[in-house]
């Protein structure tokens, strides 16, 4: 029986484990590697029902979400959706029979979490959405493009303070986290976080 491990995009990337701060100890900017969280995805014109038949609280309208256990349901457009949270869940939708009229997405996305007060501005520098203007309570999920990468991202406040969960192709990983972790450090800095669970400590500029 051969096991496969599931490895992030950045595996083998060593980012910045430095901390810039600014004059109130506070960090600026941060971003967190969440690729290994477990998620699922389906779509089609019977996967809302069907998600809603496993128990599931399925978001109302288009390109919003709802929260579950640790996680999120996020539907992307009309018909497809998008599930990260507790392993059981997502492990339960895997191998529950699928009705007719929905089919599997395979979900290997780049995940990233992005906060702090400068995130809006490294959000304006890099997609021509507005973030700023968007009210977090309403759930919004929004389907954009980013220096030039097709991205989900849910934006949220916590305590006052701005938060981007993000999705993206895997294959752009590298490219997109790179590129982001410049544009952050010309921000001013702020922490730059890696959890990439078995990945070697190479230095960031390196590759595998």
């Amino acid at each position: 029986m051969t096991t496969i491990l599931r490895q992030s995009p950045l595996a083998g990337w060593k980012t910045l484990d430095q901390v810039v701060e600014d004059q109130q100890g506070t960090a600026t900017l941060w971003m967190v590697d969440r690729s290994l969280t477990p998620r699922f995805g389906c779509k089609g014109p019977s996967a809302g029902e069907w998600l809603a038949a496993q128990g599931l609280p399925v978001p109302a309208s288009a390109n919003s979400w709802v929260e579950i256990h640790n996680g999120r349901i996020a539907r992307l457009g009309r018909s497809e959706f998008l599930v990260e949270g507790p392993e059981t869940i997502v492990s339960r939708l895997k191998s529950s029979p699928r009705a007719e009229g929905v089919y599997p997405v395979l979900r290997q996305d780049l995940a990233l979490a992005l906060g702090g007060q400068a995130a809006r501005n490294l959000f304006a520098q890099t997609c021509s959405v507005n973030f700023a203007a968007m009210d977090p309570a309403a759930h919004p999920v929004v389907l954009t493009s980013m220096i030039g990468v097709g991205v989900v991202v849910i934006p949220e406040q916590i305590q006052g303070v701005p938060h981007f969960l993000l999705w993206a192709d895997c294959t752009y990983g590298p490219y997109l986290w790179k590129t982001l972790l410049g544009i952050a450090k010309e921000l001013g800095g702020g922490r730059v976080l890696a959890e990439i669970p078995g990945a070697q400590a190479l230095d960031h500029e390196s590759q595998p």
